[in-house]
């Protein structure tokens, strides 16, 4: 068996009046990360971890910010788009772990259903995807809650 490792970073500052989406869940607030997408960094840094462990393009090459096809669209659906993309080229995934830099909100009470709405979209089960947050201690625009960060790494198998 062969194994494949790749890993994605995702960063949006966060604006007044749009929904904040993380792992495919929608965060009671009334601020959101600033995207084409609905901007789950989270998933976006995902689906680049599994793009560059298949030895594919970005996420951008695939659902470009410039197509109106992807203005507002759910994330999840663009996960699950990669993941058939890595699927056609023989590819399963064996297990994702990714981490949330946010000072704000609390990332720990979501975590849960971010890992089954993760899961639902990967085929994994929630146990084989590592989710953790940290804040940025104060340092830079993550620091001063400005932004919400992600990185994620996929481990890929293929026979």
């Amino acid at each position: 068996m062969k194994f494949r490792i790749g890993h994605g970073y995702d960063i949006h500052r966060l604006v007044a009046g749009r929904p904040l989406v993380l792992g495919g869940v929608k965060f009671d607030t009334d601020y959101g990360l600033d995207g084409h997408s609905d901007a789950d960094c989270l998933t976006h840094a995902i689906c680049d971890a599994l793009l560059g462990a298949a030895g594919l393009p970005d996420i951008g090459h695939f659902f470009p910010n410039t197509d109106p096809a992807y203005r507002n669209i759910d994330s999840q659906l663009l996960l699950q788009r990669v993941v058939a993309e890595i699927t056609k080229l023989g590819f399963n995934i064996a297990n994702l772990d990714a981490t949330v830099i946010a000072e704000k909100p609390k990332i720990y009470p979501h975590l849960a259903a971010m890992k089954a709405a993760l899961a639902k979209s990967t085929g994994l089960l929630p146990d084989e995807i590592g989710l953790k947050a940290t804040t940025n201690e104060g340092v830079g625009d993550l620091g001063r809650g400005l932004a919400i960060a992600a990185h994620a790494v996929a481990l890929l198998s293929r026979s």
